[in-house]
């Protein structure tokens, strides 16, 4: 039997690897801090960008979303390259060169000249850069949920894994505070000519004592297995699109709902708050730093229910949650006060628990022998649909027919359509055993 044919499949039997030191643990679940920081604070201050980099024009925020969307689009080619680095020559050596590109990226985003020295230029620069970097970006988050799936114990891989997710959220938290002060601070003249760089150059330096701190990471023991039993696939992509089609398309679906819930139902709020004339810019702002808060309580509460009750319950019940209440409360925020506060807090209360357990239900689809490449097949490709395009369409629905709900509908109907596939889908948590 060849390497390739032992490919084995999906099994929710227990992985055999030991737990990994806890200070590579810590590092590598920090380190998505920085992807979360520069693409929410590219979303939290859109307003800004649009402005400095596509002019003062009507259309100057759409061109701005759908250089996100475009460059999202750059996301699952990003990760097939470096999935097949960490599915063939490690997890770390993947996860150290999706850091030094995102480093370099944001350095050069800070040096970017704006629509007023060089014109329509600007914003192609910005698109590029946002390109290189949804590049870069598109094979870090799913490293990083490989890497703690395979150093965790087996009860607690729910719990270890959501880490990833609340860390990232630290960084959006980060971010939200940045672009606030900034906003809040710095007079709109000055802003619109240089300090909308300030953000952007701390996220360099951030960004660049990451990449310093992950050289120090270990390889995880499951890659180390697979050295050592001489089973690291040589065409880890072919092997995955061969074998695991099913896993592919459940880790898809459970991205699905994860990227719509977190870039529709939390990072897009902001700009329907500002489009709907509910807040001003900075407040805006400013709610979303509750949000940040709400997912980062959320996340490790998620991922502990999941390991003791299963991934595929609570996959079920953030399902009928993202059926019955998106709608109803991307209307009632647009009635401001209380409603506005308490509409974005379930939502990131509901984004944060999918993401939470997304995290490692997408990951538990797949044998260790291809994880990687699994994952961006799957989980990157709905990413880079419902979490880079859904904005700018919630965007446009919203100004264009004045229908406030029109957000939460987007999340009902994915969640309606994701529901079946998790009805379906075995468990892939460890059997607990009671003491």
């Amino acid at each position: 039997m060849t390497k390739e044919a032992s490919f084995s499949p999906v099994s929710s039997a227990p992985f055999s690897f030991p737990p990994m030191a806890r200070r590579s643990m810590v590092v590598a679940a920090l380190s998505t801090a920085v992807e979360w920081y520069d693409f929410t604070l590219y979303l939290y201050f859109a307003t800004v960008l649009a402005r400095v980099f596509f002019g003062a024009g009507a259309s100057s925020m759409t061109e701005t979303l759908g250089g996100f969307a475009v460059a999202y689009l750059m996301r699952p080619l990003g990760a097939l390259v470096f999935g097949h680095l960490g599915d063939r020559f490690g997890r770390r050596v993947a996860m150290l060169g999706s850091m030094a590109m995102m480093t370099a990226a944001m350095a050069a985003t800070a040096l970017l000249p704006t629509h007023a020295q060089a014109g329509p230029l600007a914003g192609v620069l910005l698109i590029a850069l946002r390109c290189l970097m949804s590049f870069s970006v598109g094979g870090e988050y799913t490293g990083v949920v490989a890497y703690l799936l395979e150093g965790a114990t087996q009860e607690r891989r729910g719990l270890v894994t959501s880490c990833a997710s609340a860390a990232s959220e630290i960084g959006a938290l980060t971010a939200a505070g940045a672009a606030a002060l900034t906003v809040c601070v710095i007079p709109e003249t000055a802003l619109v000519s240089w300090g909308w760089r300030l953000p952007f150059l701390f996220g360099a330096a951030l960004a660049g004592v990451v990449l310093i701190a992950r050289a120090t990471l270990e390889e995880t023991p499951e890659f180390t297995r697979q050295q050592r039993t001489g089973k690291v696939p040589r065409r880890p992509i072919r092997q995955t699109l061969a074998r695991q089609r099913i896993a592919i398309s459940r880790g898809f679906a459970i991205s699905a709902l994860g990227s719509i819930t977190y870039y529709v139902g939390i990072t897009y709020v902001p700009v329907f708050l500002d489009a709907t004339g509910t807040m001003p810019e900075a407040r805006a702002l400013s709610i979303s730093t509750l949000a940040a808060l709400t997912v980062i309580l959320v996340t490790p509460l998620t991922g502990l229910l999941s390991d003791r009750f299963g991934r595929r319950p609570v996959l079920l019940a953030l399902a009928l949650g993202g059926i019955a209440l998106p709608t109803s409360l991307f209307a009632a925020m647009t009635s401001g006060g209380v409603a506005t506060w308490a509409g974005a807090f379930i939502m990131a209360a509901l984004g944060g628990a999918v993401s939470a357990v997304g995290a490692v239900s997408t990951a538990e689809q797949f044998p260790g022998e291809g994880r990687l490449s699994g994952l961006a097949l799957g989980a990157t490709t709905a990413t880079a649909l419902f979490g880079g395009l859904t904005p700018l369409v919630a965007h446009l629905i919203v100004t264009q027919s004045g229908w406030a709900g029109a957000p939460g509908a987007m999340i009902a109907l994915v969640a309606l359509c994701v529901f079946a596939v998790f009805w379906q889908m075995p468990e892939t948590a460890p059997a607990r055993t009671e003491a």
